[in-house]
């Protein structure tokens, strides 16, 4: 089973790249673009019989921190 992990910060926390990129935009004079937030995508192939809990712990201990970051599951057809 394909499974996409949708890693994001938390609102509220500062994303000093996310900021850059929103300057840069600003820059090249794309106007309209009003907040940028760069997060990431992890995509891993597991066992079909992986749980819902597993994927969970999974993301708990490593994936995201989960201080700052919040994450989404996402199972892929």
């Amino acid at each position: 089973m394909k499974v996409r992990i949708h890693v994001s910060l938390k609102p509220g926390v500062l994303d000093p790249q996310g900021r850059a990129v929103h300057h840069a935009l600003e820059g090249l004079g794309y106007k309209g673009v009003e907040d940028v937030r760069i997060g990431r995508l992890v995509e891993m192939d597991v066992a079909d019989d992986t749980s819902d809990a597993a994927l969970d712990e999974m993301c708990q201990k490593l994936l995201a921190n989960m201080v700052i970051e919040n994450y989404r599951i996402e199972k892929v057809a």
